[in-house]
């Protein structure tokens, strides 16, 4: 485990995923990440690679071979190597393996970066292509915060809130992880949106289209506890349907699952990425404690 620590915030990583575990607000003594219970989901904030979501059918279609890889990739159950560790920042590395190449034909490098600046965290992805062709990728982040926090209170009297005070299209996905509606309407009030007792019955909304950019946790006084900032393209909430679970997952996505009716192949699929050889991908996003 790797610890960071600053005056205001001490956070946990493990080498398994190089994921955070524990958000603690010194202040307070309170924790705002979700601890893994698997009575309602056995993981805190996994990085989500070389795709976001399910594939159709489990497998995909690259340069005439088929491939079969799990949903959202094999990188969080991974074992990374600690490149540095300092009181404020680490670094986490996975290379590509004769077993990922199974799943992933790509000579790849996945460097996961944490840093503390002041009450934020970053969370940085660098992607690089080590290979002699062309690499299709996606990635994602799946962090789970407690709501309500503290225990206080319960989940629907809590609110989402948007940095756009438009109502919100969002995707939902059928019992495999496909898409197949993409025109259900969330109602905006001013910004908030309640979070609902029924509202991930269907599992996650996915938001896409770039529609919003910073996505808040509120208390019951619409008062923001905590703030996701992130440049990606689309982003999904979510916490397990029909389980009342005390925690909700905001997750800046750069890819997603493929719809239904999806027949393409790997570079065809929607919001992906691709890096020529040598190239390198690199994204962060950020979660401020208030």
């Amino acid at each position: 485990m790797v610890y960071l620590e600053n005056k205001k915030l001490k956070v946990a990583i493990q080498e398994k995923g190089a994921e955070l575990t524990s958000i603690v607000k010194k202040e307070t003594q309170t924790e705002y990440l979700w601890n893994a219970d698997p009575a309602y989901w056995k993981r805190h904030a996994p990085v989500l690679f070389p795709i976001v979501g399910a594939v159709k059918g489990d497998s995909y279609r690259y340069d005439g071979k088929e491939y079969k890889i799990e949903k959202h990739g094999f990188a969080r159950n991974m074992e990374f190597t600690v490149v540095n560790a300092a009181d404020t920042e680490a670094w986490f590395r996975l290379d590509a393996t004769e077993e990922t190449k199974k799943k992933f034909p790509f000579a790849f490098r996945l460097e996961i970066g944490y840093k503390l600046c002041d009450d934020q965290i970053e969370t940085i992805w660098k992607v690089s292509n080590q290979d002699d062709k062309q690499m299709y990728f996606s990635i994602g982040g799946h962090p789970a915060f407690l709501c309500p926090l503290a225990n206080k209170g319960k989940q629907s009297d809590y609110y989402l809130k948007f940095d756009t005070k438009k109502d919100l299209q969002f995707a939902l996905i059928d019992p495999d992880g496909l898409v197949i509606s993409e025109d259900n309407i969330l109602k905006n009030e001013n910004g908030y949106v309640p979070i609902t007792e029924n509202m991930f019955d269907n599992d996650a909304l996915i938001i896409e289209k770039n529609q919003a950019h910073q996505v808040s946790l509120c208390d019951p006084q619409k008062q923001p506890y905590l703030t996701v900032t992130f440049d990606a393209p689309l982003f999904g909430v979510w916490s397990p349907d029909k389980k009342q679970a005390p925690f909700v997952c905001i997750e800046p996505w750069y890819g997603r699952c493929d719809k239904k009716s999806f027949t393409g192949t790997l570079e065809e699929r929607e919001y992906g990425n691709s890096l020529c050889p040598g190239e390198v991908f690199e994204k962060q996003f950020g979660v401020r404690i208030h």
